[in-house]
C-alpha cells in the first residue's frame, strides 16, 4: 500500500511538473533559468526533433518538388498600424491575418515575426547555423495552419500547426526595410513596452530569391519547444548595417523599466540541437539524393513497404546486406522495379491474419497534440521507478514516447532516416523469433555496434533502448494503429 502511494505521489508530481511548464514558467537564455534548465519546466525542450539545428551538407537532399515560397498580401499600406513590442526575450512585430503563404500543403496565416541576435562584443547570434557557421542574427516569421486551426494558440501544439520562415542576417550594407521598424526601437527598450508603427512591405525583409531554401521538421526554439514547426530557412542571408545590428544588441533590455538593475537583451539565441536522424530537404541542386520527381514519389512509396515489412513481412530478407542498405540508408531507388520489389517483399501487401497493412503513424493524420502525450508520459513514469529525479524521468519518458512517432512520420515523408529505436518499437508487435533477433543484431553491427548511426544513441538518450523482442509476444503498439491503404 505504501509503495502504491509513493508511486501515485511520484506520478502526480511529474504531471504537475508538466502542467506547470505548459502554463508558463520563468526562463532565460543563461543563468539558473537558462536553456540547459528549460526541460525542468518544459519537458519538450529536452525531447526530440528540436530546433534550431546545424544545417550540414551531409544532411541535405535535393527535392525538386519544393516550390518557391509564395507570399500573399505582404505589401501593406503605410496607413495601417502594426504593433512592435518587447516580450522580454525578443522584439516582436505583429502581422495581419490577411498575410499568408500559398505554397505549402495548407494555408499558413501570418501571426508575427521576431529576432534573435548576438552581442556588441560577439556579433554572432543566429539560431540556425550552416556547416557550423553562425550569422549575426536571424529573423523568424511565424505562421499557423489556418485551414485547420482558428488561431496560433490552438495550432501551437499540433504536429502540422506551425510554419516558420527563417532568415539569416549578416552585418554588411544598410537595410532600409529593417529601418522601417528599428527607428521606433527606443519606444520598446523595456519588457512589455509596445508602440504602433506604420506598416510597410514585409516582403522587403526577406531575401531576393525565395526559391532557394532548406526545409525540415522541427520545433519552437523557445519554451515550450513543441515539435510542431515546418521550418523553411532561406539559403541566402540578408544584410543589415553595423549600426542597425548594434541597435538590437545594445539598446534593448529584458527587464522592466522600474527594475533597479536593467538586464540587457543580447545573445538571445538557442544553441543547435541534435538532428535525431532527420535529413534536411533543399529546394536547390547541391543536396544528395532525391534527384528527380519520380524518384521522390517512388521513395515515399517504398518506405511504406519497409514499414509493412517490419510489421508483417519476412524479416530475414531485411537482415542481409541489401536489405540493411535499404532499411538504414533511405536510398530505395534500386528497388523501384518489380524484381526488386518481389525480392524485398515476397509476401503480398494485403491483409495478413485479418490485419490491414500499416504504414502510417498511429498519431492522428490530422493532428498530434503534444499536450495530450501527458498521459503517455505519466504511464511511463508509473512503471515502478524511483520517485527521485522526477524531472529527468519526465524528459526521458517524453523522448521514449514521442521519438518513434516523429521519426516514423518524418521517415515516411522522406525527411528522416529510420532510427534503430523506431525499428525496435515496430518489432515489439511481433512474436519473438530468431529472425527478429537476427535483424536487430545485423542492424547494430551495420551501425558499428553503437545501436545508432553516429552518436545518435547519445543524442536521443536511447543508448539503453528496449530489446527488439518483448517478453510478451504480439504486444500491441499503442502509437501505431492499422490504417487503410492509400496509393
Amino acid at each position: 500500500m505504501q509503495t502504491h502511494t509513493q508511486n501515485l505521489s511520484s506520478l502526480l508530481i511529474a504531471v504537475g511538473t508538466l502542467l506547470s511548464g505548459l502554463h508558463g514558467a520563468k526562463w532565460a537564455y543563461t543563468g539558473p533559468d537558462g536553456e540547459h534548465h528549460w526541460s525542468k519546466h518544459y519537458p519538450f525542450c529536452g525531447g526530440t526533433f528540436q530546433s534550431p539545428i546545424d544545417i550540414q551538407t551531409q544532411l541535405l537532399r535535393f527535392d525538386p518538388t519544393l516550390r518557391p515560397i509564395e507570399l500573399q498580401n505582404y505589401n501593406l499600406s503605410a496607413n495601417e498600424q502594426l504593433t512592435l513590442g518587447n516580450n522580454g526575450h525578443s522584439i516582436q512585430l505583429s502581422l495581419p491575418r490577411r498575410m499568408y503563404l500559398s505554397s505549402l500543403p495548407h494555408r499558413y496565416t501570418a501571426a508575427q515575426l521576431h529576432f534573435h541576435w548576438g552581442s556588441e562584443h560577439l556579433p554572432v547570434g543566429s539560431e540556425h547555423t550552416v556547416n557550423g557557421r553562425q550569422f549575426a542574427a536571424e529573423m523568424h516569421m511565424v505562421l499557423f495552419n489556418s485551414d485547420k486551426y482558428p488561431n496560433i494558440s490552438v495550432a501551437a501544439d499540433k504536429s502540422d500547426g506551425l510554419a516558420v520562415l527563417g532568415v539569416l542576417i549578416e552585418v554588411g550594407e544598410f537595410n532600409p526595410a529593417f529601418a522601417q521598424f528599428l527607428k521606433y526601437i527606443n519606444g520598446i527598450k523595456y519588457k512589455d513596452q509596445r508602440v504602433q508603427v506604420p506598416a510597410f512591405n514585409i516582403r522587403s525583409l526577406l531575401p531576393v530569391h525565395l526559391d532557394e531554401y532548406y526545409r525540415y521538421d522541427g520545433s519552437l526554439t523557445t519554451p515550450p519547444c513543441y515539435p510542431s514547426v515546418l521550418w523553411t530557412v532561406f539559403k541566402n542571408p540578408v544584410t543589415i548595417s553595423l549600426k542597425q545590428f548594434l541597435a538590437l544588441a545594445t539598446a534593448i533590455y529584458s527587464s522592466h523599466q522600474q527594475e533597479s538593475a536593467p538586464v540587457a537583451m543580447n545573445s538571445n539565441y538557442r544553441k543547435p540541437q541534435y538532428t535525431d536522424n532527420r535529413v534536411v530537404l533543399c529546394s536547390f541542386q547541391g543536396g544528395r539524393g532525391l534527384q528527380g520527381a519520380t524518384q521522390t514519389v517512388t521513395s515515399q512509396f517504398l518506405r511504406r513497404q519497409v514499414i509493412n515489412q517490419l510489421l508483417d513481412g519476412d524479416l530475414a530478407d531485411l537482415a542481409d546486406q541489401d536489405g540493411l542498405n535499404q532499411l538504414l540508408d533511405g536510398d530505395l531507388a534500386d528497388l523501384a522495379d518489380q524484381d526488386g520489389l518481389n525480392q524485398l517483399f515476397p509476401s503480398p501487401w494485403k491483409n495478413q491474419q485479418n490485419r490491414q497493412p500499416v504504414w502510417k503513424s498511429g498519431l492522428s493524420e490530422d493532428m498530434l497534440c503534444y499536450v495530450s502525450l501527458e498521459q503517455d508520459v505519466s504511464r511511463q513514469l508509473s512503471r515502478g521507478r524511483s520517485p527521485t529525479h522526477t524531472d529527468t524521468q519526465l524528459v526521458q519518458a517524453l523522448r521514449e514516447t514521442l521519438f518513434p512517432e516523429l521519426n516514423l512520420r518524418s521517415y515516411l515523408g522522406c525527411k528522416s532516416d529510420l532510427a534503430l529505436f523506431t525499428i525496435r518499437q515496430l518489432l515489439r508487435g511481433r512474436s519473438a523469433t530468431d529472425e527478429a533477433l537476427e535483424l536487430d543484431q545485423a542492424i547494430v553491427k551495420a551501425l558499428g555496434g553503437t545501436g545508432q548511426r553516429g552518436s545518435t544513441a547519445q543524442q536521443t538518450g536511447f543508448a539503453s533502448a528496449p530489446a527488439a523482442v518483448p517478453k510478451k509476444p504480439n504486444q500491441p503498439i499503442p502509437w501505431l494503429q492499422p490504417m487503410e491503404w492509400e496509393d
